[in-house]
């Protein structure tokens, strides 16, 4: 049986496509990963900005997926804050496997 293709899957095929969309990809998991742990530890962004020593709109920017520029020990403090480890992995490049938080 023959697989539909999606317009998706021709959009794939143009690699400059398809390494900006991994790179947006991995904003969206960053930030939602913030999120979500901050969530998990019912904090506001108020409350977690306060034990990370930053501000409310810093932790905002954070969990917004158009930011590029986190800084390692903010995102050390966040988890901490958070009840959480950081955990930063390389990964070989064409690995599709995205490990998701529970």
């Amino acid at each position: 049986m023959k697989k539909t293709k999606t317009y998706m899957d021709k959009l794939m095929k143009n690699k400059e496509f398809r390494e900006k969309f991994d790179e947006e990809y991995k904003n969206i998991c960053i930030g939602e990963h913030i999120a979500r742990i901050r969530h998990r530890a019912n904090l506001t962004q108020d409350a977690l900005a306060k034990r990370t020593h930053t501000t409310k709109s810093a932790i905002s920017r954070y969990e917004n997926s158009d930011y590029k520029s986190y800084s390692i020990p903010l995102l050390n403090r966040i988890a901490e804050a958070c009840g959480t480890v950081l955990k930063i992995d390389f990964v070989t490049k064409g690995t599709k496997k995205v490990k998701e938080l529970e």
